[in-house]
């Protein structure tokens, strides 16, 4: 009998593989990140095609062989346009990939960090905030949802409205995460905090984030 299995997730990353084939990272509900051999998925008339991009969220159905998985269908319900035609939205979209891909893993409950991932992705295509300001919440919560923000630096003179807003990121129903707005002031107090954060526990470079602090 073969085995058979439905995930609810994101694709995170692909590579390339042979001349027609992706390996693709998928970040799931049900059994965190994975991946998967989608085959044929470089062949323009593939069904498979649209699918095994970075942003695209949705139902992947999936064969469990001895060693790997392989993607046999895909039903996509939001591919993110907007970021993709958008330099500097899909820059501030892969440096977010980037960062649930650093800090998932396999077979872990990863549904915070999807639905972070998600709502996150879905601020930064509304154009209701600034693209710093969901940058910022989503690097704090990112770090509170895996157990590893410092909190605000002890030698900081943060006022009481960066302390409120540093709670609410950190407290609130991710639902609810982007439903506020900062003065420039506290913006760049977020900006610091976050950065500092990120050096202090994140031991790695990411690229996107080399770009953006160049545009």
């Amino acid at each position: 009998m073969q085995d058979f299995a439905a995930v609810t997730g994101m694709v995170l990353k692909t590579i390339p593989v042979g001349e027609y084939d992706k390996s693709v990272t998928i970040l799931t509900r049900e059994r965190g990140k994975i991946s998967a051999f989608a085959r044929g998925a470089r062949r323009q008339n593939s069904r498979l095609c649209a699918a095994a991009n970075p942003f695209s969220f949705g139902t992947f159905r999936l064969f469990a062989g001895k060693t790997s998985y392989s993607i046999t269908e895909a039903e996509i319900t939001n591919y993110f346009e907007g970021l993709r035609m958008d330099f500097e939205g899909a820059y501030y979209g892969i440096y977010f990939l980037e960062i649930a891909d650093y800090y998932t893993r396999e077979n872990n409950d990863e549904r915070e960090m999807l639905k972070l991932l998600y709502q996150s992705l879905r601020a930064l295509e509304s154009g209701r905030f600034s693209n710093l300001l969901v940058r910022y919440i989503y690097e704090i919560r990112a770090m509170a949802v895996n157990g590893e923000f410092p909190g605000i630096p002890e030698d900081m003179d943060a006022d009481e409205s960066t302390r409120y807003a540093v709670s609410f990121i950190v407290s609130t129903a991710i639902e609810h995460l982007y439903t506020f707005t900062v003065t420039d002031r506290v913006l760049t107090l977020l900006g610091e905090i976050a950065g500092r954060g990120r050096r202090r526990v994140m031991d790695r470079e990411f690229k996107s984030l080399e770009v953006l602090e160049r545009l």
